[in-house]
């Protein structure tokens, strides 16, 4: 390595590889996560609530294994051992058909999950009635449980890091590469929301939805000390037409190219989704540090 690199966003000196080196040599009974760990505590890499970035630190190690920079300790468990996972335990639940209007569901009880009984049924819901299933989540991430006025559960929402990169959503808010990596954190992608099968009423989504849209601000910042001033989702376009996004005044920025965001070689294909905004500021490319003028598709108070 003879040039500084930018790896995960940091820049990284050919110093920077030789101290790793130097750790790596010095250390040889340290496994990758007591080298991960130590790293981040060297480097000071932490997130906004103060949390130590070990699992970041861990992939940046992979990368820099994978360009030829350095060797990593060898594996202390086999890769098919860590990636198996067991199935989610079943947590019984009622599935008793809920019909007819919205109002007479309300008021909605909307649980952000934190108890170990609502998050078994959190995972059970999803693993159950979720084409995608639920495969548990990395970084920042929170999960909602919604309950009908009977204590019902009726919907679960589920709220996780941002896509690194996406050109229609880029361009919408009117990022350079320097602002989208230090401002990405502001925003969270909703990557499940079910309504649960048994449930059939007009309008609830986009009512779940607005009702979200108006608290999840908070509830970050009371977990992780920071606001979020932009929601985005991807919806597959072949199994789903984005209605209730669509009724909830979310926007729709453009279409994904149809690659997985691991796709190094730009040879994995996956369904091509449309993708959807929804600001939590008027001024949201402001505190985005974007370009240009808010849209006036934002969110109404």
């Amino acid at each position: 390595m003879e040039k500084t690199t930018i790896i995960q966003g940091r820049e990284i000196t050919p110093e920077d590889i030789e101290s790793i080196r130097e750790m790596i040599k010095a250390n040889p009974s340290w496994g990758r996560t007591r080298l991960s760990k130590e790293l981040a505590m060297l480097w000071n890499w932490r997130a906004l609530s103060g949390q130590l970035k070990d699992m970041a630190c861990r992939t940046f190690l992979l990368k820099l294994e994978r360009r030829g920079y350095l060797r990593l300790p060898s594996r202390l468990y086999s890769c098919r051992k860590v990636r198996k996972r067991l199935p989610c335990p079943f947590v019984p639940h009622k599935t008793t058909p809920i019909a007819g209007k919205l109002s007479r569901l309300l008021p909605l009880r909307i649980e952000v999950v934190k108890e170990k009984d609502l998050l078994k049924l959190f995972k059970c819901l999803l693993s159950c009635y979720h084409y995608l299933g639920f495969t548990g989540t990395v970084g920042e991430n929170l999960k909602y449980l919604v309950f009908d006025e009977k204590d019902n559960p009726v919907s679960c929402l589920l709220f996780g890091s941002a896509a690194w990169k996406t050109l229609p959503r880029d361009n919408f808010i009117g990022w350079e590469e320097k602002v989208r990596k230090a401002n990405l954190h502001f925003l969270t992608n909703n990557m499940r929301f079910l309504i649960l099968p048994w449930v059939k009423v007009p309008h609830l989504a986009s009512h779940i939805l607005g009702k979200v849209a108006r608290r999840i601000s908070s509830d970050w910042i009371k977990r992780y000390h920071h606001p979020i001033y932009l929601l985005e989702t991807f919806v597959e376009k072949e199994r789903f037409r984005g209605t209730s996004y669509q009724a909830a005044n979310w926007i729709y920025v453009g279409q994904s190219k149809g690659r997985s965001r691991n796709d190094r070689y730009r040879s994995l294909k996956v369904p091509i989704k449309d993708i959807y905004l929804y600001p939590l500021l008027k001024r949201f490319r402001n505190a985005l540090g974007g370009k240009g003028q808010s849209s006036s598709s934002t969110q109404k108070s």
